[in-house]
C-alpha cells in the first residue's frame, strides 16, 4: 500500500508556481495592451496635425520601449503566438513611425504650411496647388552628375 500523502502540501507547492504564471501572463497582456495603445496613439495623434509631434514622438518612444519589453516577455515565458507575432508587428509600425515623425521633424515648416492649405482648400484643384506648393518647397533630388 502507499503510505498516504498530505495533499494540502502538494497543491500547496503547486498552486504558487501556477499563480505565478497566471500573474506573469497577465502582467504581459497588459503591457500588451498598453503597447497597442501607444501604437495606435502615436498613428492617430499623428493624423491630426503636424503640430502634435512632439505627442507623437513621445507615444512612438513609449511604444518602441513597451514593444521591446512584450517581445522578450513573450520569448522568455512562450506567451501566446498572437502576443509575439503583435508584438513584432507592432515594432515594425514604431519603426515606420519613428522614421516618419523624423521626417516630419525635417520639414516641419513645408507640412504645416501643406496641412493649413489643405484644411482651407474647398475643391479637388485647391487640393491639387497644395499638393504642388508642397512639392515645390521640398529640396529637390540630388543632381544628375553626383549620382
Amino acid at each position: 500500500m502507499n503510505p498516504p500523502t498530505e495533499s494540502g502540501s502538494g497543491q500547496s507547492d503547486r498552486q504558487p508556481v501556477g499563480q505565478a504564471a497566471q500573474d506573469s501572463a497577465r502582467l504581459t497582456h497588459t503591457l500588451f495592451r498598453l503597447f497597442v495603445i501607444a501604437v495606435l496613439g502615436s498613428f492617430f495623434v499623428f493624423q491630426l496635425d503636424v503640430g502634435y509631434v512632439w505627442l507623437t514622438a513621445l507615444l512612438t518612444v513609449a511604444g518602441i520601449g513597451l514593444g521591446i519589453v512584450v517581445l522578450v516577455r513573450a520569448v522568455k515565458y512562450k506567451e501566446s503566438r498572437l502576443v509575439l507575432y503583435g508584438a513584432i508587428s507592432g515594432l515594425v509600425v514604431s519603426a515606420v513611425m519613428l522614421l516618419v515623425v523624423l521626417a516630419s521633424t525635417l520639414f516641419f515648416n513645408q507640412i504645416r504650411d501643406y496641412q493649413q492649405c489643405v484644411r482651407y482648400a474647398l475643391t479637388q484643384q485647391a487640393t491639387s496647388e497644395c499638393r504642388t506648393q508642397l512639392e515645390k518647397s521640398l529640396p529637390t533630388q540630388l543632381p544628375t552628375q553626383l549620382r
